[in-house]
């Protein structure tokens, strides 16, 4: 079977799922050449086996509004892969949720995962729940009646699920209440957790973190830093939030966030306090960024995305798809030197085509926004330790793991003077988990 033959098998089978196929081509496309040569995986079908879920569960959520109106959402936990660990991924409350994007979310954690070095397995789940506009104790009431389903399902050394988009401390503290009312235990089964119940420091700050230290290797290896750097991001919530302060202490400077409504533009850099405003925005449930134009009197650009704006390095840090070929054209013509997705495949196909044709340094999602899961790993293991680390030691830990995903990107996606990054992190993290289903049989 060629390649061509086998993607064509995932879409016949995976109709109306394009992020979900989306995320299997570039892995595909990435790893066939290995997998050709491998006779083992390919009599085992490993790929056939990768890109097929071991379990999805899909549930039906009844929750009531504060007037006493009956509300009914549909809830998902896809539980990709468990190769090498308990199934582990974010929970998404979004309106946009649907079985695609939840398969695509899981398929890349899974990769995601591997890469970290630590023992877990791929999942996400989620709901279409849209917040907006619901009281604290509408979004309690939806977090409880979600987990009367999904508890059947977790469990810490089953699947471990964390935050995502819509999942934030509060949806955390939620569910993890009603779990441990349903199951009369306290485990560690969900990560995220507040620090006076299980939680880990710097487990909000982590995925941005781990980005930043991720593409400070990047510029290394270019003999570059971030100090004097101007900084393109997108988002304003947790991801955006810890990317901007470690890009502060680096020297660098971020000059946007964006939002469903648009983008603001703040040449004199976002930091001090205006760094903090960003978890007030978040808290808010209004999901606009023009709430921090009109606090801080910069400009507002409706309905348009910040990669329009000049800059060193873009760092998409909000949803899938969020930067596509017209806007990667448009940062190359401006001169940007470095680019990383630290949402999930931020970036769409052609994107990614252009920056690489321009030969700059690109780094997929799934190398550079594991500093999230890499906490939640850690998270896993004090919770099992009944202990917790300092957050030097935390800190120590996420750098060290996010430098040996950089070493591993350049060990597997480097072509003379250049690193394919997006081939590096897909054929490592492949490998890892083909090798750990050869090992455990045909299951």
């Amino acid at each position: 079977m060629s390649m061509k033959e086998f993607i064509y098998q995932v879409e016949a089978r995976n109709p109306n799922q394009p992020e979900f196929l989306q995320a299997v081509k570039e892995v595909v496309e990435s790893v066939w050449q290995v997998y050709e040569s491998k006779p083992r995986y390919k009599e085992a079908k490993i790929l056939e086996r990768i890109v097929e879920p071991e379990r999805v569960i899909m549930f039906r959520i009844t929750w009531a509004r504060d007037n006493g109106e009956v509300m009914v959402n549909r809830g998902y936990r896809v539980e990709f892969n468990s190769a090498i660990g308990p199934y582990k991924g974010g929970l998404r409350f979004h309106p946009s949720v649907n079985l695609s994007i939840l398969k695509f979310l899981g398929f890349e954690q899974t990769f995601k995962n591997s890469l970290t070095t630590l023992p877990m397995g791929g999942g996400k789940g989620g709901s279409d729940f849209n917040a907006k506009g619901k009281s604290d104790s509408e979004i309690m009431r939806f977090c409880q009646a979600f987990m009367s389903e999904l508890f059947r399902h977790i469990g810490p050394n089953t699947d471990v699920p964390a935050g995502d988009i819509g999942v934030g401390g509060r949806e955390i503290g939620f569910l993890f209440g009603m779990y441990k009312k349903l199951k009369n235990e306290f485990v560690g089964v969900l990560t995220g957790k507040g620090l006076n119940w299980g939680g880990s420091l710097i487990r909000p700050e982590a995925t941005g973190f781990g980005a930043i230290y991720f593409a400070k290797e990047m510029l290394a290896l270019k003999n570059e830093t971030f100090e004097g750097k101007t900084v393109a991001i997108s988002g304003f919530g947790n991801v955006s939030w810890g990317t901007t302060i470690k890009v502060n202490e680096l020297g660098g400077k971020v000059v946007t966030l964006s939002g469903p409504d648009g983008y603001i533009y703040d040449k004199d850099g976002i930091k001090d306090d205006k760094v903090d405003y960003l978890l007030e925005m978040r808290a808010s449930n209004r999901d606009m960024v023009k709430d921090y134009a009109d606090k801080y009197g910069v400009p507002f650009y409706e309905g348009k995305k910040p990669w329009e704006v000049k800059c060193d390095i873009a760092l998409p840090c909000a949803i899938q798809n969020e930067l596509n070929g017209d806007d990667a054209a448009l940062l190359v013509k401006n001169g940007v030197k470095f680019v990383a997705e630290v949402s999930n495949m931020g970036c769409t196909p052609e994107a990614i085509k252009v920056f690489q044709e321009a030969k700059l340094p690109f780094a997929p999602g799934k190398a550079v926004n594991a500093g999230g899961v890499t906490v939640s790993g850690l998270e896993m293991s004090q919770n099992s330790l009944r202990f917790n680390w300092s957050r030097e030691e935390v800190d120590e830990k996420l750098k060290k793991i996010m430098i040996d995903i950089h070493e591993q990107c350049v060990k597997y996606g480097k072509d003379n003077d250049y690193v394919d990054y997006v081939k590096g992190a897909n054929l490592a993290g492949f490998l890892k988990i083909a090798n750990s289903m050869l090992d455990q049989g045909l299951v």
